[in-house]
């Protein structure tokens, strides 16, 4: 058991890690810390997510707690059903992008906000290992299916604003991407699929947009000249990668600059969150069309709750993960696929020339090293670049007028994460270069 309860979810390989009587434990421990009346469970296509939906269910229901089984759902669906019902709190079961044998929990309290390490992951473990559970109630809970995805679908068709229907290629990548694309109608997008079959053993290629060597395929077929843009799905479909016409990789930073475009028209003057990985072209973008642009470290768990604090409209993750007020605060990557459309059909451009101008730096991308002491790494970039500003939201970020680096650790691994960037590719990659090198001295 140790080590499946992680800093945003619950997640290890079934039947070794995550087993159903661990699930059921889980299933006490929600109910013991939370105290909900109602909860909402949902689940991805992983064969083994049933039993462990049933398990949880049976631990929930033994505590007094009404579950409503939304069935299979996307990640999105699920934190939708969570504010729509006005449940106590929600589950999906799902291990997203990781591999087949894998499974795992989002969870989140009511309003869909979410349960992190920090704010309820730590106590429900706590009470699964010391068996710390309420007593049962005399009368157990009861479970009752509920089918969100009519709601769901009508909720986010409404902020379609595409005169005709747009040519789109989409890898589903046999997840949860597919359910998640039924919001999109004929009068939108005319789709054509790819590894449109839902299959929890991943047989084409990982569930994973930010891994590019996944986008290959789709790629390759956009290289054709059919589409006017491509959406790759990740297993939960809580994100989605972006390619345009050409097949060319749009990195998500700029993508969040998209859509908080296309918002910020809508809601003039709103605040925009992005995280503090992606480009100064972001905030720029942000402040060109009149909105205010806020930094956020990185993890859903604080993006939504400085959201929430703020009032921001929009909030995009460097990990393809897009935030929407309209959605409870929380992740729809339909949606997010359907800004993109609507600023396609407004302006009558390819996305290639939307993006172009909004490509103003060159970005190293993130590169993970594996160092031996963490806090020396920091001490030798600290002295190196004391003439930067520097400023610690999460990890190191050091900003010079030219270029800008972050160093952060990560949460689980002996692991520092760089992501840089620079005005010219030259100087992008000598500075690179410069850091890796005092990373891994």
């Amino acid at each position: 058991m140790a080590g499946i309860f992680k800093a945003y979810d619950i997640r290890g390989i079934y039947g070794t890690e995550l087993t159903d009587e661990i699930a059921f434990k889980i299933g006490r421990a929600v109910a013991t810390f939370l105290k909900p009346k109602t909860f909402v469970i949902g689940h991805d296509m992983r064969p083994h997510s049933i039993p462990v939906f049933e398990a949880m269910a049976r631990g929930l229901t033994m505590q007094g707690v009404d579950v409503l089984n939304i069935g299979l759902a996307s990640t999105p669906m699920s934190y939708y059903a969570n504010g729509k019902l006005g449940a106590d709190g929600s589950v999906i079961i799902t291990a997203s992008h990781n591999p087949g044998e894998w499974n795992g929990m989002k969870i989140c309290r009511e309003l869909a906000i979410p349960i992190s390490g920090a704010t309820g992951i730590a106590d429900i473990e706590r009470i699964v290992n010391e068996e710390d559970f309420d007593e049962p109630t005399a009368t157990p809970g009861s479970i009752s299916e509920y089918d969100i995805k009519p709601e769901y679908f009508e909720h986010i068709r409404s902020f379609a604003k595409i005169g005709k229907p747009i040519d789109v290629l989409i890898d589903y990548a046999n997840g949860m991407g597919i359910l998640e694309a039924g919001v999109f109608t004929d009068a939108m997008l005319n789709i054509t699929p790819m590894y449109d079959e839902l299959d929890g053993t991943f047989p084409n290629h990982e569930a994973n947009p930010l891994a590019l060597e996944t986008l290959d395929a789709i790629s390759a077929k956009l290289k054709e000249g059919d589409h006017a843009f491509g959406i790759a799905f990740d297993g939960d479909a809580d994100r989605a990668g972006f390619l345009d016409e050409n097949g060319d990789n749009v990195s998500m930073d700029i993508i969040t600059a998209l859509i908080a475009k296309s918002l910020l028209e809508k809601v003039p003057g709103a605040s925009v969150f992005y995280d503090l990985r992606s480009s100064w072209a972001v905030k720029e973008v942000i402040e060109e069309n009149g909105g205010t642009a806020m930094m956020s470290r990185v993890g859903h768990a604080f993006i939504k709750a400085q959201m929430r604090e703020a009032d921001a409209v929009f909030a995009g993750e460097l990990s393809g993960h897009y935030y929407f007020r309209d959605n409870y605060y929380t992740e729809s990557s339909a949606l997010a696929a359907i800004y993109v459309a609507n600023l396609l059909s407004e302006t009558g451009k390819p996305l290639s020339e939307l993006v172009k101008p909004i490509r103003r730096y060159f970005a190293s991308g993130e590169i993970n090293s594996e160092v031996a002491d963490v806090e020396a790494v920091f001490v030798r970039l600290n002295e190196k670049f004391a003439d930067a500003r520097i400023f610690q939201l999460d990890g190191n970020s050091y900003e010079y007028s030219d270029w800008w680096f972050n160093v952060r650790s990560s949460n689980t691994e002996p692991l520092v994460r760089l992501n840089l960037e620079a005005k010219t590719p030259e100087q992008m990659e000598e500075r690179r270069d410069e850091i890796l090198a005092l990373i891994r001295a």
